[in-house]
């Protein structure tokens, strides 16, 4: 008798396994050709999420405020002209937005996903903190994003499309010398949720990611070896992927992510 309630068991788990399987095919196939929009694609979170949705059989545009720099993640990303579009785009810019934009729907012919992750980062106590820099940071962090949003919205309510948004920690977390920073991160949150209640009537999800440390060139610093412990920009792409693939009803309006460890 146990040989048979075994044997049973056994064929319970592969029906359930092959039904996973098809699943994720399924998935797959739902995202084949979807094209995403990302900001600050040339490096970083941005070019780990690009790379990840590339794999997964999107199409992406990239953006950089410089030429070069966009055209060169562009190239390393795939030699296929069909499936990746460099674009030159200040999100500071509502103008210069709304052109990438429409560069993106006339190059691929719809838009699906737009990732808005251009960021800066100036890490100075107030009284040290210039107006140039505290500006540059409001306006690439915050206001760059309702740019890209506000660029993105007509397009999104055609596809059923989705925002997502890279916050930080720093968005419900202050610290010394963050006052620009945690300004622009903590309105970066309240903006995202605020136009996911917006937007979700048109079938537009909206989420925030909010990492903490990750491997990145934020701050003038270059990723190295001793960068292991913390979330790497692929692991940012797999959080992206996981919400492209989640069934529709369910949304996950705000996510904070840390390493699973603390730096030794």
């Amino acid at each position: 008798m146990w040989i048979e309630g075994f044997q049973k068991e056994i064929a319970s788990q592969k029906l359930s396994f092959n039904l996973d399987v098809i699943a994720n095919k399924l998935f797959m196939n739902k995202l084949t050709n979807k094209v995403a929009y990302i900001t600050g694609g040339s490096k970083g979170i941005g070019y780990g999420i690009a790379k990840t949705l590339l794999d997964a059989g999107m199409k992406v545009a990239i953006t950089s405020r410089k030429s070069n720099a966009a055209k060169e993640a562009a190239e390393s990303l795939s030699k296929d002209r069909s499936k990746v579009l460099a674009l030159e785009s200040d999100v500071s810019s509502f103008i210069s937005e709304a052109e990438s934009v429409k560069t993106v729907i006339d190059h691929f012919g719809q838009l699906d996903v737009v990732v808005a992750n251009a960021g800066v980062g100036h890490l100075l106590p107030i009284d040290q903190l210039p107006e140039k820099l505290w500006r540059e940071t409001i306006d690439t962090n915050l206001t760059g994003v309702f740019n890209t949003v506000k660029a993105s919205i007509d397009a999104l309510k055609k596809t059923k499309g989705y925002i997502i948004t890279i916050a930080s920690l720093a968005g419900v977390n202050f610290f010394e010398n963050g006052a620009a920073y945690n300004a622009s991160k903590f309105g970066l949150v309240g903006f995202t949720q605020a136009v996911m209640l917006d937007l979700r009537k048109y079938g537009i999800k909206v989420t925030t990611i909010m990492p903490g440390s990750v491997a990145t060139y934020f701050n003038n610093h270059v990723p190295n070896a001793a960068d292991a412990w913390k979330i790497q920009p692929g692991d940012i792409g797999q959080v992206v992927l996981d919400l492209l693939n989640m069934n529709p009803r369910t949304l996950p309006s705000k996510i904070e992510i840390r390493p699973s460890m603390p730096a030794k």
